[in-house]
């Protein structure tokens, strides 16, 4: 970014995409990402939200009270995650742009609409493990292709039965251990320059103005009207990246 017309368009989204990720607990680097390429790249874009995003959901993942307690029973779908990122920021090297998102998006849009009809998924205990483990490889394979955490990792996380707090400390932990992942791989790849990521760290304090606000919302919603947030988050989402991922194949 080399104008102060793109800096104050950043700091603009940047306060937006952090407002929704402090009522929800996710969305900053999926509305972040999505906004800032149409006016830098999606490379350029994918920089920008690595240091916003590792220290938004640093303060996420640690604030809540139930940081050991979740480490503990989530560790090996965490660890899944972490470890498939790489493959999937490899396969984005290769890969038509756009597929990744049509898929996602449609992931999204498929989950979202059936729940919040009133459909609950539920694991049982002697399955969450595994399972964890099976959709954590998948959710770092897609957080490598896309730069967003969300698919199908914090669909795992909210069939196991969380409450409210403990579901928003949960996705801060995934997506913290994603964002340290993404910055490995893109530096391994040689996608992470000095630059970028001096500009990506002036942009984590809108970011966290962003956050603070949404906190102090999410405080106000009751527990059915947070899970309609949740899943309404994720169903515009899904509706954002299906004609994202059309557009890009299409460039």
């Amino acid at each position: 970014m080399n104008s102060p017309e793109l800096y104050l368009i950043a700091t603009a989204v940047f306060v937006l995409a952090g407002v929704v990720k402090g009522t929800v607990g996710m969305g900053l680097p999926a509305i972040s990402l999505g906004l800032m390429t149409v006016f830098v790249g999606v490379e350029v874009a994918i920089v920008l939200i690595l240091w916003p995003t590792f220290l938004t959901n640093l303060w996420q993942a640690v604030y809540g009270g139930h940081l050991k307690a979740l480490t503990k029973r989530l560790w090996p779908f965490l660890a899944a995650a972490s470890a498939t990122l790489i493959l999937g920021t490899f396969i984005l090297t290769t890969a038509p742009q756009g597929v990744p998102d049509l898929v996602l998006g449609a992931l999204m849009i498929a989950y979202a609409v059936p729940m919040l009809a009133g459909l609950r998924l539920h694991i049982p205990s002697e399955w969450e493990r595994p399972i964890g483990v099976v959709l954590g490889a998948l959710n770092g394979i897609f957080s490598g292709l896309t730069g967003a955490y969300t698919v199908p990792g914090v669909m795992y996380l909210q069939a196991l039965g969380l409450d409210r707090d403990e579901l928003v400390q949960a996705m801060g932990l995934l997506f913290l251990s994603a964002t340290v992942m993404l910055a490995l791989a893109l530096g391994g790849f040689g996608l992470l320059e000095f630059e970028g990521a001096v500009q990506s760290l002036l942009l984590t304090v809108p970011a966290l103005a962003g956050v603070c606000m949404g906190q102090r919302l999410r405080g106000r919603l009751s527990d059915a009207g947070f899970r309609r947030a949740f899943l309404g988050a994720i169903l515009c989402l899904g509706v954002y990246l299906v004609p994202l991922g059309i557009w890009r194949l299409a460039g």
